[in-house]
């Protein structure tokens, strides 16, 4: 089944931010597309992953549906044709090994991100929603789940601040640790803003206030959180409050801006955090006396030396997702044979049953219930040695013949066609 795997791959890496905005889907985007693909491709465990750094449709089918796969996308986001030629396609073991990468941050842009694991599981909960999620797909997800596990236990691959939003917190713990109760103003509730807001839940900055353009955003992530919410109509009044004021919104001009400050007295230091890009605080901000601004270069600097210890973990990484991969492939082997196997099973399982009957019909309770429990017993270790040689013969890749062997010795075929 591994051979059948396919992904059509957009990142950071082929394509740029306006072609990925073009071709970034929402929840409800996603789900709509996967409709389509249903709709007009003969496919089966379907998966759409795309944040802001990338767009990626894997599929298991033996036809490529690339072709049908754009349309959809074009009608979707009704956009015109051109944006197919920063699309990769991966086959197979291509196709596992590079969701593995993506799943566990190692393709991220910011090598080790975690928020793209949690994307992921985003995008199989939608399939699953959808019932486009299989056999294959629900086996994958949950290896990848296990490989993740075993990332935080045996490496220090996520350690550090080495996401954009994590980072930022820490900045932000660091320039109020002399503040008793620091005020955050958080703009903004997009990806990296909620991304941002999450981290603080366990930090040392409770006293959170969260300004959106759709205040209902706003709500639902405070809640979440356990802040407090209000519209942008605010923003004024709170960034007089704030002693951090971090911005994620986006747009083409700035939302915070130097005349918006012109009167507002700072007595010591405001700090802000522009996560924004284009940026959405206008730098000459840090020309009035007491305030101090950083972007997102500034706040990159703090990632770095987190980043080359995660890099150390690389090599180890890729041992455990070439182990990873060689598991997973003997399961889909496996998954070859699988019908024979239950065929076999339904077989032994028939004439179990038969002979049952002939020998219950004058045997006492008692004996009836040793007769039941030795002949189970007696198929489950006749069964035994064919199931053993079935899976060891799938990893010699030869499972074809023995599977029709058994076709032949039991006549599988026609005890199924009976049933």
């Amino acid at each position: 089944m591994t051979q059948n795997f396919k992904a059509l791959v957009l990142t950071y890496k082929t394509a740029p931010v306006a072609v990925r905005e073009q071709v970034s889907l929402n929840e409800a985007g996603v789900k709509q597309f996967l409709h389509f693909i249903r709709d007009y491709a003969v496919t089966t465990d379907v998966l759409v992953v795309s944040t802001c750094n990338r767009t990626e449709i894997y599929y298991v089918s033996d036809k490529d549906y690339s072709t049908e796969i754009f349309r959809g996308l074009a009608l979707i986001k009704q956009i015109e044709a051109g944006f197919e030629q920063h699309f990769t396609l991966l086959d197979g073991l291509q196709a596992v090994n590079h969701l593995l990468e993506v799943a566990i941050g190692l393709d991220a842009q910011v090598v080790g991100d975690l928020q793209i694991s949690g994307q992921v599981k985003n995008a199989y909960q939608w399939s699953a929603d959808e019932n486009m999620a299989g056999p294959f797909l629900h086996r994958l997800m949950h290896t990848i789940f296990f490989l993740n596990k075993r990332v935080v236990q045996e490496t220090s691959f996520r350690d550090g601040a080495a996401s954009i939003s994590y980072a930022a917190k820490e900045l932000a713990e660091d320039v109020t640790m002399s503040l008793r109760d620091p005020k955050v103003l958080l703009l903004g509730v997009g990806e990296i803003g909620q991304d941002f807001c999450l981290n603080l839940v366990n930090s040392s900055l409770q006293n959170v206030m969260i300004l959106n353009r759709t205040a209902d955003k706003a709500e639902k992530l405070a809640q979440k959180c356990g802040f407090r919410a209000g519209s942008i109509d605010l923003l004024q009044e709170e960034l007089a409050k704030a002693d951090v004021v971090v911005s994620s919104v986006s747009g083409n001009e700035p939302l915070v801006t130097r005349e918006l400050l012109k009167d507002m007295k700072i007595l010591s230091h405001k700090f802000f955090i522009d996560l924004s890009m284009p940026r959405s605080i206008e730098p000459s901000i840090e020309e009035i006396p007491g305030a101090i601004v950083y972007n997102l270069d500034d706040i990159q600097e703090k990632t770095n030396e987190a980043v080359e210890k995660r890099k150390a973990s690389i090599p180890r990484i890729r041992e455990m997702i070439r182990e990873t991969i060689a598991e997973f492939e003997d399961w889909s082997k496996e998954m070859i044979v699988s019908p024979t196997i239950q065929k076999l099973k339904n077989t032994l399982e028939k004439i179990r049953q038969e002979e049952l009957v002939r020998y219950m019909k004058n045997a006492k309770p008692e004996e009836a219930e040793k007769l039941e429990e030795m002949s189970r017993s007696l198929m489950q270790k006749i069964l035994k040695y064919p199931v053993l040689q079935l899976k060891a013969a799938c990893k010699r890749g030869d499972a074809e013949s023995l599977s029709e062997m058994l076709h032949e010795l039991f006549n599988l075929e026609r005890v199924t066609e009976k049933k």
